[in-house]
Formats: structure tokens, sequence, C-alpha cells
């Protein structure tokens, strides 16, 4: 549970790097989701999720 928890906090600093930090590139970003097709977005969120778990499987096995 502990590395859950660790790992969310993560995923909040990368998100609030990109929009504190970059907020022109956030909002660009978020008109370019939009108009991605529906296949495309789920498409990369399947590979982001095979690449998160090709990352804990590395570093945690």
């Amino acid at each position: 549970m502990q590395d859950f928890l660790a790992a969310i906090g993560l995923v909040f600093v990368v998100e609030g790097l990109i929009y504190g930090g970059f907020p022109k590139l956030a909002k660009r970003l978020a008109g370019e989701v939009l108009a991605m097709p529906e296949g495309a977005l789920r498409a990369a969120g399947l590979a982001a999720i095979a690449v998160g778990v090709g990352i804990v499987w590395l570093v945690r096995g």
C-alpha cells in the first residue's frame, strides 16, 4: 500500500509540473486530445499501461 501511495504522489508531481510549469503546453495538449479519435486515445492508454507495468516489473522484479 505504501508503494501505491508513493506512485499516486508521483503522478501528482508530474501533473503539477506540467500544469504549473508549462500552462500553455497543457492547454495545447488538452485541445489535441479532444481532437483525437477515441481509438487512438485507447491505444495510447493501453500502451502507457504496458510501459508502466514493464517499468514496475523491471524495478521491483
